[in-house]
């Protein structure tokens, strides 16, 4: 029987998950909320970017649910001893990119190591040539010379594959609609290739081949080659690279889950209270501001090491010490970036405060807290929402940067920045060792443009001069 892991951040991220769920169906009911957001999946750019975050944000909850496998047994004791090895559901989807674990750098698809070894032959000679990779195209055995047409076979095979998958998928998108809506699937068919108003499905159904063809090549093509090399210690850089994708999410999301109630609370408060409340917040976010947040993040993060470091028999294993390096990042960084949200929402309240339907409430005896919660909040919650949307990308690059300098999350831990961080010195290398940081590089631009063209989207829905413009 498998040990569950339940980590710090793992269960934070299903609660943020069933947050949104249940927000999702709230504002179905409410048609205030279910019109703009109505507005935002219309556009191609923004399904487009939604089914691309989507695919990022499953493989990050796939990485999300943690166990440790029991070890063999050890004679008669009926004791379960588990590994200290952590494990994750991608780990077990992943199988052989894990544990096919190379000498040093190998390029992509390739069936030799990247740098030259003394090598002793059979006859007792040595000679200095490139190693065989032990796993790095092994169906083919020693003769590599049918390397491009297996590539070709196994591309020809992934793409099959997805034909097949992508006029399954729109079958029962058809079959759906048409049952929704009541007409033919012919005539549903025909809409949504031809992306009639609504949702358009065309898009949609082209993002999701396009991700099938992904998968499929990487089913394909990453169980045979390291389709994007290995790094200094052997490892795939695939598999490095899709592990990173979680600690790029969970900078993105945990640290807004921590920072929207600083921004709301205070920033609400500011503007509706006025007077000396007004000044203290005015201060306190003044004050933060002109820190240097590197400064304040590096100061916290060598804090906790020498705690850690002080106190290691509260973890048992160096995933569950990473973790708690993650959350407190996630902490420092909700801490230190709440202020610009904040400064909008005290603007956005001290105009509403002098709406007319505010001073009758105000007049007629309401309570403070109803008149909060009840107009203002409603009415500065597409503030909240742009602001979020637009800030998420700008905490998965800010995680890029603090792992480079070294403040980031721990060294251990598979991130985008560590990534880009190894890489620095191999760029140096003659002939350059390009694949890690290029990977890195490529996963995380993919995840923030889709970021980024959401956030228009969404901002052009709720904020009404965009939308009138």
């Amino acid at each position: 029987m498998i040990k569950p892991v339940i980590l710090w951040t793992d269960a934070l991220i299903f609660l943020l998950t069933a947050v949104v769920v249940m927000f999702v169906f709230y504002a179905r009911s409410k048609p205030h909320l279910r019109a703009p957001w109505a507005r935002v999946f219309t556009g191609k750019v923004a399904a487009a970017s939604v089914v691309v975050l989507l695919a990022f944000v499953l493989v990050g909850l796939l990485d999300s649910v943690h166990f440790r496998l029991p070890l063999a047994a050890n004679g008669a004791s009926e004791e379960i001893h588990y590994a200290g090895e952590v494990l994750s559901t991608l780990d077990v989807l992943v199988g052989p990119l894990r544990t096919q674990v190379e000498k040093t750098y190998s390029a992509p698809f390739a069936t030799h190591l990247f740098a030259r070894e003394t090598i002793e032959l059979a006859d007792g000679r040595t000679i200095r040539d490139y190693p065989r990779l032990s796993y790095g195209a092994s169906s083919l055995g020693e003769a590599v010379d049918g390397r491009a047409g297996d590539i070709l076979r196994r591309s020809l095979l992934a793409l099959a594959e997805t034909l097949l998958a992508t006029g399954l998928l729109l079958v029962l998108i058809a079959l759906w609609l048409a049952r929704r809506r009541g007409e033919g699937v012919r005539t549903t068919l025909q809409a949504i290739l031809q992306d009639r108003p609504g949702i358009p499905w065309c898009t949609v159904l082209f993002m999701l081949s396009l991700l099938l063809l992904l998968l499929f090549l990487a089913i394909n093509l990453a169980a045979a080659y390291h389709v994007l090399g290995t790094d200094k210690v052997g490892q795939d850089v695939f598999y490095l690279t899709l592990k990173s994708i979680r600690t790029g999410l969970v900078i993105g999301t945990l640290t807004t889950l921590i920072m929207l109630p600083f921004a709301i609370f205070m920033g609400i408060l500011a503007g509706y209270a006025r007077g000396w409340i007004d000044d203290v917040v005015q201060y306190v976010y003044t004050t933060l501001n002109s820190i240097p947040g590197v400064l304040l993040i590096a100061a916290a993060i060598l804090m906790l090491e020498v705690y850690i470091a002080n106190h290691s028999d509260y973890f048992e294993t160096t995933v569950e010490r990473a973790d708690v390096r993650l959350l407190f990042l996630c902490i420092i960084l909700g801490i230190t970036s709440w202020t610009g949200l904040c400064r909008l929402l005290r603007g956005e309240s001290l105009k509403l405060r002098e709406a007319e339907y505010i001073q009758a409430a105000v007049s007629f005896g309401v309570a403070h807290r109803k008149i909060i919660t009840r107009h203002i909040l409603p009415n500065v919650m597409h503030v909240v929402l742009i602001t979020v949307v637009l800030d998420f990308s700008g905490l998965v690059l800010a995680e890029a940067v603090l792992s480079y300098v070294g403040v980031g999350v721990d060294p251990t831990m598979n991130s985008w920045g560590n990534m880009i961080n190894g890489a620095r010195l191999e760029m140096a290398r003659e002939p350059v060792v390009w694949w890690s940081l290029l990977s890195a590089f490529l996963f995380m631009f993919i995840l923030v443009l889709a970021a980024n063209l959401f956030s228009d989207a969404v901002r052009d829905a709720f904020d009404p001069r965009s939308r009138d413009r």
